[in-house]
């Protein structure tokens, strides 16, 4: 069996549905397969860590186990979702007392379907997870996404913002300060992208919009104005939570600043997406709340 297991988290379910879209849509298009995890559950975000951390580590591993018992490569979309299956699959790994302890709990109240019947839940700490960027760049390669590119997105600057959850405290593929395989491949898709964009992995504020208001206000109006200033038309994300924090809270962020102003926070797979002809729809893109037309006027379909 080709292709990878897709590990789509709660967010690309609800609020992040136009990264899900855009991904699947881009997948086809690349004749990538992706076929979603059966039965998984929340990662546990990063916030059930601080709760209870023998919980938090046992409900993200059952993921992980459903995962070993198909052996293909977890592709998880989702910068947290990533950063926790991640960090939990080298807390298991560093730690056999604790891998020894979540794989009792897994085993005595979990089981997974195989042709005999329902079988114990294992994990055998062998399920890379990968991130679409990783996937994109190095398995599938730049190459041959340009290849497929039919509408050049030319003339659209685009601010790359990555976040801080793939560059820390991990940064497997690619580098920790100064991230580039989402430059690579919005260029691939004619963009033209902001080399000099130097808070393309500070916090977008996360959970702290909750907790902490006006720190969060505070972080998204300094990404906000940054790429703004360098002349960006849209800002590309590749997380659920960046997306929504720099979408949702412009106004406040504005007006935090003195300003007014509005900006696009598309997810980079829309982008590619668009570059392929896709269609406006197909890429989820009619459920931004910032109006996209007057900066993609003319650009692919609207249908």
């Amino acid at each position: 069996m080709s292709g990878y297991q897709y590990y789509p988290g709660c967010s690309l379910k609800g609020t992040g549905k136009p990264y899900e879209e855009s991904l699947l849509a881009v997948a086809e298009a690349l004749d990538i397969r992706l076929d979603e995890l059966p039965d998984w559950n929340c990662c546990g975000a990063t916030a059930y860590m601080a709760v209870d951390e023998l919980q938090a580590t046992t409900l993200a591993t059952r993921n992980l186990a459903i995962a070993a018992a198909d052996g293909r490569d977890l592709i998880a979309p989702c910068n947290a979702c990533w950063l926790v299956l991640s960090k939990t699959a080298g807390h298991l790994a560093d730690d056999p007392g604790l891998c020894s302890v979540v794989c009792g709990a897994l085993q005595a109240t979990c089981t997974i379907p195989n042709g005999d019947g329902p079988a114990p839940l294992s994990y055998d700490a062998s399920v890379p997870i990968r991130h679409p960027l990783d996937v994109l760049v190095n398995d599938v390669g730049v190459e041959t996404v340009a290849a497929a590119v039919t509408e050049p997105l030319e003339g659209l600057t685009v601010a790359p913002y990555y976040g801080c959850q793939i560059v820390r405290p991990l940064a497997p593929f690619d580098d920790q300060y100064d991230p580039v395989t989402m430059d690579r491949l919005l260029e691939a898709a004619g963009c033209d992208v902001l080399g000099d964009y130097p808070f393309k992995t500070r916090c977008c504020g996360a959970s702290q919009m909750m907790t902490m208001p006006d720190v969060g206000v505070d972080l998204v109006a300094m990404l906000l104005e940054d790429a703004i200033a360098r002349g960006a038309d849209v800002i590309a994300v590749a997380c659920p939570l960046c997306q929504f924090n720099l979408e949702a809270y412009q106004s406040k962020a504005f007006k935090r600043l003195g300003k007014k102003g509005r900006i696009p926070i598309l997810y980079f797979t829309q982008l590619l997406g668009l570059a392929m002809g896709l269609s406006h729809r197909a890429l989820g893109l009619q459920r931004s709340f910032v109006d996209v037309k007057p900066v993609l006027a003319g650009r692919s379909s609207d249908a």
